[in-house]
């Protein structure tokens, strides 16, 4: 297959995209399919990681590299320059697709003692003053021979259960495949633009149940709390990027078939040009959306508290190319396929307020955005 980039309809892209073979990315600004290695991005963290792409991608035309970036900062990214890559307008709708919203409420809070023993430490950590915010997040090993990832991305793409709907091939006959609400950050010409969420309640199946919910989200001091967070460490992140830069005062609402988030919507126009989205996306990751704060003391918290190594899963999803342009998008509501099984992910934000028992619901909840597109299989 020779090297080039073409453009198709966003349909005929997914339609082509096979796990094991290429890599699709769906969001607001179009259909990605990266097809085939040309070269991988040899890195050992995110401390070199836009110096690595930007010498890659200086001699090959397709000229963009696809992939994912772990959560830990000094383990290897899986970011590969494909031998063909192809592009479509955004996404259609897909009658034929059931949507995720069906499944609303269909899953009971999944027990979890090991999860609700380690946010109650979390909460006495935090009021005694260790850290102000940790993330914790729960990994479910599911069983699933003969599994292939292409059906379930592209129920997600057309179901509306992420606005950046993701199947990576991260080698080895593993796959990464999601659906995330949130942009960590882009990059398009000189205009910057990111979405951190932080605070969240499941939704409900009843209209004026998930109406009230969705209100009281936007008065919750304990959510509010934990959104000024994640927003401000976006901007601060940001500034030195960036002139005009607009942060809201106050979240909106951000909605998925599984959950309501509070959602800012920063934007700012680049200062220098030859600062790339990815290196954006690495002065900014990992967020206290999905870290905490102080990062350090979060840090480590994580390594005490989360008994498996999180991978990709928190860590950032995306493209990005020798323009500087890309999008990136935080790896959550996710799935990591291989010939072991399914791992599937979720977390949620932990403060003063916290109580146990509501964030294994809130997790649970956000495990269902997976777990619905999956369909039933049994959980080890």
């Amino acid at each position: 297959m020779s090297a080039a980039v073409s453009t198709l309809d966003g349909a005929d892209l997914l339609d082509a995209y096979q796990a094991g073979q290429s890599s699709v990315f769906v969001s607001p600004r179009g259909t990605l399919l990266a097809e085939g290695v040309h070269s991988e991005v040899n890195t050992s963290g995110l401390a070199d990681l836009p110096e690595q792409v930007a010498a890659v991608l200086g001699t090959h035309p397709v000229r963009t590299v696809v992939g994912a970036v772990p959560f830990a900062p000094d383990a290897p990214a899986r970011l590969v320059v494909p031998r063909r890559l192809r592009r479509a307008p955004v996404l259609g709708a897909a009658p034929a697709v059931p949507a995720a919203s069906a499944a609303r409420e269909s899953l009971p809070p999944i027990p979890d003692p090991g999860y609700i023993a380690a946010v109650a430490r979390a909460v006495e950590e935090i009021q005694a003053g260790a850290y102000t915010k940790v993330v914790l997040a729960r990994a479910l090993r599911l069983a699933a021979p003969g599994f292939d990832p292409a059906p379930v991305v592209r129920a997600l793409a057309y179901g509306g259960a992420g606005t950046y709907t993701f199947g990576i091939d991260l080698g080895g006959g593993r796959t990464l495949l999601g659906a995330s609400p949130e942009l960590l950050v882009a990059r398009r010409g000189r205009t910057v633009s990111a979405n951190p969420l932080a605070g969240s309640i499941p939704r409900s199946t009843d209209p004026a149940e998930d109406a009230r919910r969705a209100a009281g989200l936007l008065e919750s001091a304990k959510d509010l709390h934990e959104h000024t967070f994640a927003s401000e460490a976006v901007a601060e992140g940001l500034r030195p990027y960036c002139r005009n830069l607009r942060v809201p005062s106050e979240p909106t609402l951000t909605a998925t078939p599984t959950m309501w988030h509070l959602g800012s919507r920063i934007t700012g126009e680049i200062i220098d040009p030859d600062v790339s989205s990815l290196a954006l996306a690495a002065a900014l990751h990992p967020t206290p959306a999905v870290c905490g704060t102080p990062p350090a003391a979060a840090r480590r918290a994580i390594a005490e508290l989360e008994p498996f190594d999180r991978g990709f899963f928190a860590g950032m999803v995306g493209w990005a190319d020798a323009d500087g342009d890309g999008e990136w998008a935080v790896t959550i509501r996710c799935a990591t396929a291989g010939p072991e099984g399914l791992d599937v992910y979720a977390g949620a934000g932990i403060v003063a307020a916290s109580d146990p028992h509501a964030e294994l619901a809130e997790t649970t909840a956000k495990l269902g955005t997976m777990l619905t597109a999956l369909g039933v299989f049994n959980v080890a």
